[in-house]
């Protein structure tokens, strides 16, 4: 009797090549094998979720024939994360694929044809219209809380009809789509739904997370991040969502001053508290956040030179509306002291701060922060939340003052300043999402 392409290829190979679940990993597995055509996991940060799901859409590959997408929130995360990414020991994701069953592969357009067939493809939700005209057999959305929802809800009646299954996998990113689709699996006997939080899996001790904290992660982050919260992250954060879509974009990371460029910065001045200044470059539609400055206790002489030891070539200094307040003691204003020390500031105009916050969301998508010199203003923007108010059960809108103010502040008058100063020509966001899609169609 002949055997099948798939019956000689398993007698052959045994799958996972190379890759041994956890015992955590391993429920959703037998779920997936026992029939469940949805899983929802909600599993926390460094638990292995994509290594576990790729490793089990290879083996559904070889035991099914047809097409298999893995869909990221953008190409390039796609990219990073699974077709160029390398473990912890060294070894690529690519090569749990056993080379005796791959085709061919297309390092362009992030495919791996099998030889009995089926055809696997990385690809990115922002460009969901790429998903028409197929039909696939099986699909994993990783970080699905970052991804647009709408790639679902164009993939999942044509999953419906050939009864294909899908896995979900994200950490949250507060009461989001996720988390609806959450409530939806674990309300549902028919979809396998799981939360696994470094309580759970083990694999993270508690001296891991106070690592994590002293390095710079926020409270908010790591309840999120690793314990799996939904009640922090996007809830009453005006910024995080832009820095969450910054990051899986690859617009935080090495951004230095381009020499032939000038440095403006943006200020906003304490009184009884910080000074916090942002340096930042305009390059036609880019906004580059260079650099980050902030101390408190000190007068103006001392801010000059730091400007002076940054040694970069100025263009304006955009500083809000009181600068021009004269001081009790000297009658002086700062705006005059500054300029006394070689500082000449432009005025931004005085607007509200919701408009002012609406002005930086608009300029979000333009925006390429530095890492490294602009750690503290990054964990600034990410806390910069609205008042709470315990006794009604709501958000107010108006900003919460503490330590993220004078960062999100200053980020007020930077976008207000470009917007008045330097003949910014604004594009909305959807506009900006627009052009994003163009241009991952073209990579």
């Amino acid at each position: 009797m002949l055997l099948s392409v798939n019956s000689f290829l398993e007698s052959m190979i045994h799958l996972p090549y190379g890759f041994t679940p956890r015992d955590y990993q391993r429920p959703v597995l037998e779920a997936l094998d026992s029939g469940y055509r949805r899983a929802v996991l909600c599993w926390h940060r460094r638990s292995g979720k994509d290594l576990t799901m790729f490793n089990y859409m290879i083996s559904r590959m070889l035991r099914e024939v047809g097409v298999y997408f893995y869909v990221f929130p953008t190409y390039k995360q796609g990219k990073k994360v699974l077709w160029d990414n390398i473990t912890i020991d060294g070894r690529k994701y690519l090569d749990f694929i056993p080379q005796k069953i791959i085709e061919r592969k297309n390092n362009v357009e992030m495919k791996v044809s099998f030889v009995n067939g089926s055809l696997m493809q990385v690809v990115g939700s922002n460009d969901y219209d790429a998903l028409m005209g197929t039909n696939p057999r099986g699909i994993v959305l990783s970080e699905y809380a970052l991804q647009d929802k709408q790639a679902w809800e164009y993939i999942r009646p044509i999953l419906k009809v050939n009864k294909g299954w899908a896995v979900f996998v994200s950490t949250p990113r507060g009461k989001n789509h996720f988390y609806d689709l959450y409530n939806i699996g674990r309300n549902d006997e028919s979809w396998f739904s799981e939360v696994l939080s470094v309580k759970d899996t083990g694999i993270l001790s508690e001296e891991d997370i106070e690592n994590e904290k002293r390095e710079g992660m926020s409270e908010h982050m790591v309840e999120q991040e690793y314990y799996c919260s939904f009640d922090v992250g996007c809830e009453g954060s005006y910024y995080s969502k832009y820095i969450d879509k910054m990051n899986i974009e690859d617009r935080i990371g090495f951004v230095p001053a381009d020499n032939a460029t000038v440095v403006h910065t943006a200020w906003d001045l304490g009184m009884s508290d910080s000074t916090a200044i942002i340096f930042f470059q305009v390059s036609g539609m880019e906004i580059r956040i260079v650099d980050y400055y902030e101390n408190s206790g000190e007068g103006m002489a001392h801010y000059a030179k730091v400007l002076q030891a940054r040694d970069y070539v100025y263009g304006k200094h955009f500083a809000p509306h009181d600068i021009e307040v004269r001081e009790l003691s000297t009658g002086i204003s700062r705006r005059s002291i500054a300029k006394g020390l070689g500082i000449n500031f432009d005025v931004v105009a005085k607007t509200s701060v919701i408009d002012g916050i609406e002005t930086v969301r608009s300029m979000f998508p333009r925006f390429f922060i530095d890492a490294i010199k602009c750690k503290w203003f990054i964990k600034c923007i990410e806390a910069y939340r609205k008042d709470y108010d315990a006794n009604r059960d709501v958000y107010s809108e108006r900003p919460y003052h503490d330590f993220s103010s004078h960062a999100a502040d200053a980020l007020r008058y930077m976008c207000q300043g470009i917007q008045q100063h330097l003949s910014y020509v604004s594009m909305s966001e959807e506009r900006a999402d627009e052009l994003e899609r163009m241009y991952y169609r073209r990579i």
